[in-house]
């Protein structure tokens, strides 16, 4: 998950916390929250089988650790980049602060945040944008029941930022979910058990770059 947003004061206190929902934005701003979704998002249906994983190459020490290639990384990207048109298209060309919620949306933003620079370098207006880190002690990295991520934005809102934007790589469907809808979306996925591109089930799988479904013998094997 990130946090964006366009700065119209260079000037402010800013304060950060390591846990808990906690975050001061630097000054008066346009806050962009970029997560690991209101744009179409693609929708992998509840049946969607996935990918073989023989169709592709992902780290040996994963083998037999895995259901399927949920979503391919070509596929991330193409989608990651139309995001960046998306956000620049509704953004406008002022200068923007993206703030990255750890761990798992790391990859997210810093794919994002390039496809943003790229337009950026392309336009006939020069886009200042600088990244900030913050950690939330109940963020799982991916949209699922909401809470969290509405507890973080009430606390930046005490702020009075020009404007808040949330956007999301992944987006679950679960029972659990209050309702809560992101700005932009990369794809809708059923309630399952996701890792790679940074998502991470004990601290493994961050080093793979497509998004599969672990397996019951990859959730025993690294189990804490």
């Amino acid at each position: 998950m990130t946090l964006a947003y366009k700065e119209r004061e260079k000037k402010g206190n800013g304060a950060r916390k390591n846990h808990g929902v906690s975050y001061r934005p630097p000054g008066q701003c346009k806050l962009l929250l970029v997560l690991l979704v209101a744009s179409w998002n693609v929708m992998l249906m509840d049946n969607w089988p996935g990918y073989d994983l023989d169709l592709f190459t992902y780290p040996q020490h994963y083998y037999g650790d895995l259901e399927c290639v949920l979503i391919p990384h070509g596929i991330i990207v193409d989608r990651i980049e139309r995001l960046a048109k998306d956000i620049m298209k509704d953004i406008g060309y002022d200068d923007i602060l993206v703030l990255c919620v750890l761990k798992g949306g790391y990859k997210f933003c810093a794919d994002l945040v390039e496809h943003l620079k790229s337009i950026s370098r392309n336009s006939d207006r020069f886009v200042s944008m600088k990244v900030d880190f913050i950690r939330l002690k109940s963020y799982k990295d991916v949209v699922g029941t909401g809470r969290t991520m509405k507890a973080l934005l009430s606390s930046i809102e005490k702020y009075k930022p020009n404007m808040v934007k949330v956007a999301s790589l992944l987006v679950k469907r679960t029972a659990r979910s209050d309702g809560f809808r992101p700005d932009y979306a990369g794809f809708e996925i059923s309630d399952v058990f996701v890792v790679g591109y940074a998502l991470d089930y004990n601290e493994y799988f961050r080093d793979l770059n497509h998004i599969c479904i672990i397996n019951e013998h990859g959730k025993e094997k690294y189990r804490v």
